[in-house]
């Protein structure tokens, strides 16, 4: 008889993402301070790294705190603190940068050395930006000025969503795209995820060797993850869906799938009792087990045979799954 092994216990250290995965803007994922808890109870090595730069770590930690979560600002790795180390390791000591972004990006510039500045008068050497609710005309007015005078223009991230309570709102991808389109040009660098940067700081941090990434994205977190050599989970509570699982390249494929942070204790890869049929240029799904284990199987077939046109129900138990992964019409 095999063994049952819960995902967990093959790793030394668990990256989480946060915005999807732990929290939507400031609300809990149900279940995700329980798993997270349970973790440190079992006196797991956690880190938590998050492309979103609207937050300073510390900010991120209090956060974690207020849900119920044990956490530690150095636990927290985010893409303003890669963006800032970058351009410490470019620009001379002191130059200016001009911030299209938060007080927490503004506070990671200035720990760096370097000079935060507002306005393209002030002739910086380089334009940083990253997420902030109160980005707007005027500041990407200013940064395209000084990235057209020669300012170097570095992205926190390129997420083109963000997730929030009342479904994905634009993230700092779309304020990229939209400064992009009237530059005609792309930033010189984008930091956050999918590099694998804050990944490996994350590993790095406590010398782990065999880390695990949690995330809800395939295009950050997953491809990330597969960048940075390291294995993965896609939790559904976020940006990500079944159809996008199915549809996804082998450099975006998760090693695991899980409904919410509670798979991460449950039995590694269980497909329950489904069963796939492909027909034509689709798949028929029949027999019985929760969604996320016909998913699991359906994602398997899909990334062995190619995108499935159709999935389709060879029952009522398989018609409840697809109904509640939104892949039935």
């Amino acid at each position: 008889m095999t063994e049952r092994v819960a995902v967990i216990d093959r790793y030394d250290l668990v990256i989480f993402d946060l915005d999807g995965v732990v929290y939507l803007g400031t609300e809990p994922i149900p279940g995700a301070a329980d798993a997270i808890n349970r973790l440190h109870a079992e006196h797991r090595a956690l880190a938590y790294a998050t492309n979103n730069a609207g937050r300073r770590p510390e900010e991120v930690a209090e956060l974690l705190v207020s849900l119920g979560i044990p956490a530690a600002s150095d636990e927290v790795i985010t893409s303003p603190q890669a963006a800032a180390r970058l351009l410490a390791e470019r620009l001379p000591a002191g130059a200016g940068v001009l911030v299209v972004g938060t007080d927490a990006l503004r506070s990671e510039i200035r720990g760096v050395g370097l000079t935060p500045v507002d306005s393209a008068e002030a002739a910086p050497a380089a334009v940083v930006q990253g997420y902030g609710p109160d980005v707007g005309w005027r500041m990407l007015a200013e940064a395209s000025v000084a990235i057209r005078a020669g300012a170097l223009w570095v992205a926190t991230n390129g997420d083109r969503t963000l997730p929030s309570p009342r479904g994905p709102l634009p993230g700092n991808g779309a304020l990229v795209a939209a400064l992009a389109t009237a530059l005609d040009r792309a930033p010189d660098a984008i930091v956050g995820k999918p590099e694998p940067a804050l990944f490996h700081q994350a590993a790095k941090r406590i010398g782990a060797q065999l880390p695990l990434v949690v995330g809800d994205r395939l295009d950050t977190d997953i491809e990330g993850a597969v960048r940075a050599g390291m294995d993965s989970v896609l939790v559904l509570t976020g940006v990500s869906t079944a159809q996008d699982v199915l549809a996804a390249p082998p450099h975006r494929r998760p090693t695991f799938i899980a409904a919410d942070l509670t798979g991460l204790f449950t039995m590694d890869g269980s497909t329950g009792g489904w069963r796939v049929r492909r027909e034509d240029s689709g798949l028929e799904l029949s027999g019985d087990g929760t969604p996320v284990e016909a998913l699991r199987l359906l994602s398997a077939y899909a990334w062995d045979g190619g995108r499935p046109e159709t999935v389709g129900a060879g029952d009522p138990g398989a018609e409840e799954a697809l109904r509640a992964l939104r892949l039935t019409g």
